[in-house]
């Protein structure tokens, strides 16, 4: 094997290793060394040149994006998770034709998904979506993601939630901890706009917390300012704190009438 393929495939175990034993910091430093180390294989995209090594190369190469895009989910970094997914993603499309297909391809097209989703970027969601094969639009992971997308949509947010749990991969419980903050973030914007007060067993049902004390530490941390009173959470202190817009409608009705009068000048 070349020497160098050999230096890239023991730099990648030791970085799978380190990920392993949640030493993340090592893991991050040898991968960085692994994606300068790739940039001298003339066969990986965008030149693709055909080399005797090509399949080998396109092989490890693809191996360390995929490595990167989970380690990624494993830190929570998103930002980097985007930037290895695009460096990977001609690996599942361009070279498709002179590799194998990876057993965690459709594993790291569902993350995807499920990323942007999370990030409410739903127009790339179906964009994505529409670039996928027919094949993988019935795998699980594929599934998983359209059925969390239609159910968000829907406001079915006691589905969303629920889909925790049947992840395809214990990796999906990152993005699905991020959607379900979204999805209650959601629902306690618009319960202290619709009530005074909720008792606390009736906003444990409507934030979807199967406890108090989940309801109680998501207050503490999201929103000090509700108050829990008398087995209460009471909303009205929030409603009081934020800053009320008075209309001005004499200007509105000025505007208006001025409006009708030129109206009536032009007919």
């Amino acid at each position: 094997m070349d020497p160098k393929l050999t230096e890239a495939s023991q730099l990648l175990e030791r970085s799978k290793a380190a990920c392993t034993r949640e030493d993340f910091n090592t893991s991050t430093n040898l991968l960085s060394q692994l994606k300068v180390l790739l940039t001298g294989f003339r066969s990986l995209p965008p030149l693709f040149e055909d080399t005797s090594n090509a399949v080998e190369e396109l092989t490890i190469a693809r191996d360390v994006f995929e490595h990167a895009v989970l380690l990624s989910v494993k830190i929570g970094d998103q930002e980097a998770f985007e930037r290895d997914f695009f460096q990977l993603k001609p690996y599942y499309t361009d070279a498709s034709s002179c590799l194998a297909q990876s057993p965690q391809e459709y594993m790291i097209l569902g993350l995807n998904l499920l990323r942007l989703l999370v990030q409410n970027r739903i127009a790339e969601f179906h964009t994505e979506l529409e670039l996928l094969s027919p094949t993988a639009l019935e795998n699980a992971c594929i599934k998983h993601a359209v059925e969390l997308e239609q159910s968000f949509m829907e406001g079915a947010y006691n589905r969303v939630l629920s889909a925790k749990q049947n992840v395809p991969y214990k990796t999906y419980d990152y993005f699905m901890d991020l959607l379900a903050k979204t999805v209650r973030d959601e629902i306690a914007g618009c319960s202290e706009k619709a009530y005074d007060y909720l008792s606390i067993s009736d906003a444990c049902q409507m934030l979807l917390f199967p406890s108090e004390n989940e309801l109680l530490e998501y207050i503490k941390e999201e929103h000090p300012e509700w108050e829990i009173k008398n087995g209460s959470v009471v909303f009205q202190k929030a409603k009081e704190s934020a800053p009320c817009k008075e209309i001005p409608s004499l200007q509105l009705i000025n505007q208006t009438l001025s409006y009708a009068r030129e109206l009536e000048r032009i007919v």
